[in-house]
C-alpha cells in the first residue's frame, strides 16, 4: 500500500470530496475504504475512559466505527470494565484472516487479571457482512465464560460486528 495522506481543502468543501495526495506529489479522491480505514484509526477509545458502558447503543456505535466494514480479516477485542461498569481499556490482542481469527481464553483471562477488570464485552468482526453468530462463535463464549468465572470476572456479552449491523449475544441468550 502506498503511502498517502487525507485533506480537505477549499475545493473539497465544494465538491463533497476527500483527496489523498500520493507520495509522489499526486491528488486524487479518496476511496470509501481509504476513508473508513482512517476514520477506524481516529475513533479514539480515549472518549470513552470512564464512561459507564451500561447502555448498549453507546457500545454498538463506538464498535461500528472500530470494527467497520473496511476491515477484510476478523479482529477480536475486549472492551474490559471496572465494577460500575466503567470502560478501563480496549484491546484488540487477536488478529485473524477473512473468516476466523484465534481467540485463547488463557490470554484473555491474563489480560483482565493484569488490567484489574471485573467485567468484559468480547468483541469481534465479521468481515462477510454477516451478523450471525457460528457454532465457533457460540462455543468460545460459553469456554471463555466459564474460565474467567474461575477468577470472578463476568463476560457480559459477546458483539459480533458485521457492517452497520452489531448483534448482541446475550440479547439472542448466547451468553
Amino acid at each position: 500500500m502506498s503511502q498517502y495522506s487525507l485533506s480537505l481543502d477549499s475545493d473539497t468543501l465544494n465538491t463533497g470530496a476527500l483527496l489523498v495526495r500520493e507520495v509522489d506529489g499526486a491528488v486524487r479522491a479518496a476511496s470509501r475504504k481509504e476513508i473508513l480505514t482512517v476514520a477506524r484509526e481516529l475513533v479514539n477509545v480515549d472518549e470513552l475512559h470512564g464512561q459507564a458502558l451500561d447502555n448498549p447503543a453507546t457500545v454498538r456505535n463506538f464498535l461500528r466505527m472500530r470494527l467497520n466494514s473496511s476491515l477484510e480479516h476478523e479482529v477480536c477485542g475486549l472492551i474490559l470494565l471496572d465494577s460500575q461498569h466503567r470502560l478501563i481499556d480496549y484491546l484488540e490482542p487477536f488478529r485473524g484472516t477473512i473468516n476466523q481469527a484465534s481467540v485463547y481464553p488463557r490470554e484473555i483471562v491474563k489480560i483482565a487479571l493484569s488490567r484489574n477488570a471485573l467485567s468484559i464485552f468480547l468483541v469481534h468482526n465479521h468481515p462477510s457482512g454477516l451478523a450471525e453468530a457460528s457454532q465457533a462463535d457460540i462455543a468460545l463464549t460459553k469456554h471463555l465464560k466459564r474460565a474467567l468465572a474461575l477468577v470472578d470476572v463476568r463476560l457480559l456479552d459477546h458483539f459480533i460486528v458485521a457492517g452497520a449491523t452489531v448483534l448482541s449475544m446475550a440479547e439472542q441468550g448466547l451468553v
